[in-house]
């Protein structure tokens, strides 16, 4: 079962992603086809100009999970090894290390800053920065 909504009047005054709504729509319905939203994230706007995702990745080192960026979508990869442990008989195993791809589309302008690895959330800063022949040039009246 589909759910549809629009999300549009709740970003009427977002600045960084131009297709946000086009952008949720993407995501929930790329969810409802990949069984779920692993890994859990936040999108959090830091300023006029900066945001950032945060992903739960317990379980993940630096190592397993790789950050790409391709024209205007950010991938983000988790993989980790089999470490199948002969010596460990798990009674209850609640804490999900298996593969993800998630996708984000990015608006114009928008670039990955950085990215960080702490306490089992994957941090990523996304700056927009507007070229100068975009921006708004005032012109005095002589």
């Amino acid at each position: 079962m589909t759910t549809r909504f629009s999300l549009s009047p709740l970003f009427r005054h977002s600045v960084g992603f131009d297709r946000f709504n086009d952008f949720f729509e993407n995501i929930t319905m790329r969810d409802e086809n990949n069984g779920g939203g692993f890994p859990p994230y936040n999108i959090e706007k830091a300023g006029e100009d900066t945001y950032f995702i945060t992903m739960a990745v317990a379980g993940f080192r630096e190592s397993d999970i790789e950050i790409n960026v391709k024209k205007d979508t950010l991938t983000v990869t988790g993989r980790i090894e089999d470490k199948t442990d002969e010596t460990t008989t798990y009674l209850h195993r609640g804490i999900a290390t298996r593969a993800f791809d998630r996708q984000f589309r990015l608006a114009d302008h928008v670039e990955v800053k950085s990215a960080e690895l702490k306490h089992g959330l994957l941090r990523i800063q996304l700056v927009r920065e507007t070229p100068e022949e975009e921006l708004v040039k005032r012109i005095n009246i002589n």
